[in-house]
């Protein structure tokens, strides 16, 4: 079974319209200089602005240009995220389940575009994780825990006191996190008490959508 599930990497898809900003931008820069040149009546600011707009596109053409942000991998061990900025590692042997995200509503659970991931311990996946990814988690999919608060008919908990909750939180091991980690290990605690799962992957990030990422994963799970 390991043998036939080889190593895949899973990167976010770049459409042309993204590729061609940079030259987008090149061109906007010429003309926005050939305008002030030629009509040196036009009032500066306007050019001001077009330069400036030019210049964004070029820097957002560049960015797409090096390749896409972020990516997945998937092993017979583990499945692991890469960014710029940093990852994280989930081993199989430590994911409970993983699926396509629903939030309840009026009685009724409706699939969003996110896979959940609900582990077995926490502590293996927070020390894993390097801070600014775990930022990047906390603001990013802070709209499914409101998304899930919302559609409660009695919360049982403030929004506002659990959305960046940093009290201490105590693992099964009895190792106690703090700080940043705490905060992490609540968010995830809240999660899966309003949500089932503990974090989530966006279907942005993905090269296909979030129930057809959510099986191929399940196949490496069901292999470890």
């Amino acid at each position: 079974m390991r043998d036939s599930l080889k190593t895949r990497y899973i990167t976010t898809g770049i459409t042309p319209y993204q590729a061609n900003l940079f030259i987008a931008g090149i061109v906007g820069f010429v003309v926005a200089t050939l305008v002030g040149v030629i009509f040196p009546t036009v009032a500066p600011p306007v050019v001001a602005i077009l330069l400036i707009g030019a210049c964004i596109m070029m820097l957002v053409g560049y960015k797409y240009s090096q390749g896409p942000e972020l990516s997945f991998t998937l092993t017979f061990m583990h499945i692991q995220f890469h960014s710029h900025y940093g990852g994280w590692l989930a081993r199989w042997k430590n994911i409970d389940s993983i699926a396509q995200a629903s939030i309840a509503r009026d009685g009724w659970h409706q699939p969003v575009p996110w896979v959940g991931i609900r582990l077995k311990n926490y502590e293996e996946f927070i020390e894993s994780i390097c801070p600014r990814v775990a930022t990047k988690l906390l603001i990013d999919q802070r709209i499914l825990l409101v998304m899930a608060h919302k559609g409660l008919d009695n919360p049982p908990y403030e929004i506002e006191d659990i959305m960046f909750d940093d009290h201490h939180y105590t693992t099964h091991s009895g190792h106690t996190l703090k700080g940043l980690q705490a905060m992490l290990a609540n968010r995830m605690h809240y999660n899966r008490e309003l949500i089932g799962y503990d974090f989530f992957i966006s279907e942005d990030f993905l090269d296909r959508p979030a129930a057809d990422f959510a099986g191929l994963a399940r196949r490496y799970l069901a292999a470890s």
